[in-house]
């Protein structure tokens, strides 16, 4: 049974992009094509080293964010800003993390970038309070989505309420300044807490599946198969990733596996050969063969 891709949704097309311009994008085909909605990997790359844009945006990384925020130093905002803007302008694609609300940046970020051809939606970091989103959706254009970063004690606490804000796309959790906000190890157990929240609170406000923090860079492939395993075991569906050469493990582990796939094809072949059953399990279990088959052939795994 071949499952209907989905409909894209925070990937709107733009008419206004010129031949020329797509002509130059070097943006990895599938992960382009991919609704946002969907991604399992979301790249961070410094904006302050254009060198690397190239790089990011021909990895397998389903979404990437261009970083104006956390590597970038002070008196290094203007110039990563205009790297941004080159790189939109000439047929990149890319999601853009501005500075927070509370700095003098965020205005210019979000004016620098708006409205260019190449950019997906808005990072908001260190978001607390719903209004936060709704403001920069509002200053960035109408529609254009905002993933609401949570990197705080308050930011947890409120997450229902931003999920629940216009604008607010999908939810993400900063591990890493959450730890230095509360002082929590690092450490599942620690971390159970607020990753609960943001699946709770993605869940009452309707949205696509919340994503977990990074895995350290440079942390050896079984360090990030198991911080993928609790991603899952947590209910998230996504991960920000610092570091290039994690990527395939994310989309592997973030994916619905061998496993899973045998057995929804075999629940989807049995259905369509008419059998049935009577116990009050049956629809369930075939929703979630449904659901297996929509996710493996979005990821491009149901017929390989």
């Amino acid at each position: 049974m071949q499952p209907t891709p989905s409909a894209d949704s925070g990937h709107p097309a733009d008419p206004s992009r010129s031949a020329e311009s797509h002509a130059r994008s070097i943006r990895n085909e599938r992960a382009a094509a991919l609704p946002a909605k969907l991604s399992r990997s979301w790249l961070l790359v410094n904006a302050d080293r254009p060198e690397t844009f190239e790089d990011g945006q021909a990895s397998e990384a389903d979404s990437v964010i261009f970083d104006l925020e956390a590597p970038v130093p002070e008196d290094g905002k203007g110039a990563a800003r205009d790297n941004v803007v080159r790189a939109l302008e000439a047929g990149m694609s890319a999601w853009v993390r501005v500075n927070g609300i509370t700095t003098d940046h965020w205005a210019d970020d979000l004016d620098a970038v708006k409205a260019l051809p190449g950019l997906r939606g808005i990072m908001l970091p260190n978001t607390e309070h719903p209004e936060q989103v709704t403001y920069t959706s509002m200053r960035a254009g109408a529609g254009l989505p905002v993933l609401a970063l949570l990197e705080t004690a308050r930011g947890i606490e409120n997450a229902t309420r931003i999920a629940e804000a216009p604008g607010t796309f999908r939810l993400a959790l900063g591990t890493n300044d959450f730890r230095k906000d509360t002082g929590v190890a690092d450490d599942p157990v620690a971390l159970a807490y607020a990753r609960s929240r943001l699946v709770v609170a993605t869940r009452v406000g309707g949205l696509p599946g919340a994503i977990d923090g990074p895995s350290a860079a440079g942390a050896p492939p079984e360090r990030v198969i198991e911080d993928c395993s609790w991603t899952m075991k947590m209910g998230m569906a996504g991960k920000l990733v610092l570091d290039t050469e994690q990527i395939d493990i994310l989309n592997t582990e973030l994916s619905p596996s061998e496993d899973d796939r045998r057995w929804a094809r075999d629940m989807l072949d049995k259905a369509e050969d008419g059998a049935s059953m009577t116990d009050g399990s049956y629809l369930p279990r075939l929703a979630r063969a449904k659901k297996i088959a929509q996710l493996s052939d979005s990821y491009g795994l149901w017929n390989a």
